[in-house]
């Protein structure tokens, strides 16, 4: 770790909150971006690290905004500390890690002993609160209590608020302490205990589905009572074609709703599960052909206004079982950024709109600061190397699980150096 002055020349410097793309210098002095432009070498004190970034880019920190740290209660899937060196690898200088944590995160406890451990951390920690009293859906948590002890904002991602009226009430009542409140849509009656996408393939391989209106119907549920309530929502992991129209509508009828996506439901099928891997099985989950062409749609034209991971780290323990009986989830810090540069070089995004999904719009909707370089501002950056390849190897993971269906393939793109306050957490260019 180094906090010694740090000047950067020649990178592509990609600022979505000014628009500025140009290479530039930049130098970095007691945590803090001090100068931008021609004048950053003449000012650059004597001793400071140096770093040439041509070829490379050079953007505001990276945040995720759907991460499951596990910890307290799974610390063998991962840890605060582990997730976020993962996170740094990643170029990801703050993560919002969802409460579903054993015991749920629904208190000050809870939220303090994250808070601790995130002090150790390689990124900024935004904790989540959960919506409900233990994530059970039956009685509101005690917001104010987690407003003070730094709950960021409110979920039961893992799980749905099932009851339409305690939804309406959490968005009420989160007006109360200007909590956003995001929602894990899906209707539960038609999800049941499916295990992939409902349709042809999984009739073929003998495994329950779960039918994209399982997803689409919380969505619409969840939308109308946004509207109802003018409070915004925000709604996580969207993954089907209709749930892009569907958020679509209702920007347009002036709904605050905003939504995420994860890389996989950009970059792979249903097809991805074909061989019974579990290391694709996931919820909601991987869609069809035409899911992914609309999915991203949603990205090129605004709709989906974040990339998100949702980085659900599991040991085999939970992963090397029969399909229906696997654990849903998938890692996702180390791949984002290779897997969201398919896009820009397919032409679906230019750089600028790649990195505000990744991190100017991820701050703006938490409400966090970053997302922007500026000068005075903290210096949270990270450097991509966009044609860099590497094979995604079990090896060479930071994270303490492995579970990923993007293992032994070779990706194109990576974050080769992370700066958190000033600080170097991750760094493959010395």
């Amino acid at each position: 770790m180094s906090k010694s002055p740090i000047l950067f020349t020649g990178g592509r410097l990609l600022n979505p909150a000014s628009g500025q793309d140009k290479v530039s210098d930049l130098l970095v002095v007691d945590g803090k971006i001090a100068e931008i432009g021609s004048a950053a070498a003449d000012a650059a004190p004597a001793g400071c690290l140096v770093y040439d970034l041509t070829g490379k880019w050079l953007v505001p920190g990276l945040i995720d905004m759907h991460v499951h740290l596990r910890e307290p209660g799974q610390e063998y899937k991962e840890t605060v500390v582990s997730g976020t060196r993962a996170a740094a690898a990643g170029g990801f200088t703050g993560v919002a890690c969802m409460p579903n944590t054993v015991p749920v995160n629904d208190c000050r406890a809870v939220t303090a002993l994250i808070l601790e451990q995130a002090a150790k951390a390689s990124a900024r920690v935004y904790p989540l609160g959960a919506i409900s009293k233990g994530s059970k859906g039956t009685e509101l948590a005690e917001f104010g209590e987690m407003k003070d002890a730094g709950v960021v904002a409110l979920s039961d991602d893992g799980l749905p608020v099932i009851n339409s009226q305690l939804m309406r009430r959490a968005l009420e009542y989160s007006a109360n302490y200007d909590f956003l409140i995001i929602s894990h849509s899906e209707e539960m009656g038609l999800s049941g205990s499916g295990s992939m996408n409902e349709g042809g393939l999984s009739t073929r391989l003998g495994l329950r589905g779960i039918p994209r209106v399982a997803e689409e119907i919380m969505i619409y549920r969840d939308i109308s009572l946004a509207g109802y309530t003018e409070r915004p929502i925000h709604i996580a992991h969207i993954s089907t074609r209709e749930s892009v129209d569907l958020i679509r509508r209702a920007k347009k009828q002036g709904i605050r709703v905003t939504c995420e996506t994860a890389p996989h439901y950009f970059s792979l099928t249903e097809d991805a599960v074909s061989e019974y891997d579990t290391r694709a099985k996931m919820n909601p989950p991987l869609r069809t052909a035409d899911d992914v062409d609309a999915i991203i749609e949603g990205l090129a034209d605004g709709v989906i206004d974040a990339i998100a991971t949702d980085h659900a780290p599991h040991s085999v323990i939970e992963k090397d079982l029969e399909f229906d009986q696997a654990a849903n989830g998938i890692i996702g810090l180390e791949t984002a950024v290779p897997l969201s540069l398919n896009l820009v070089r397919s032409g679906v995004l230019d750089p600028l709109a790649m990195v505000r999904l990744l991190s100017t719009n991820p701050a703006r909707i938490l409400g966090v600061a970053g997302g922007t370089i500026a000068p005075g501002a903290e210096a949270d950056l990270a450097v991509i190397n966009p044609d860099l390849e590497f094979v995604y190897s079990e090896d060479e993971i930071i994270s303490k699980s492995s579970n990923s269906p993007f293992l032994d393939q070779t990706l194109q793109g990576k974050a080769v150096l992370t700066v958190l306050a000033g600080e170097i957490t991750h760094n493959e260019l010395a």
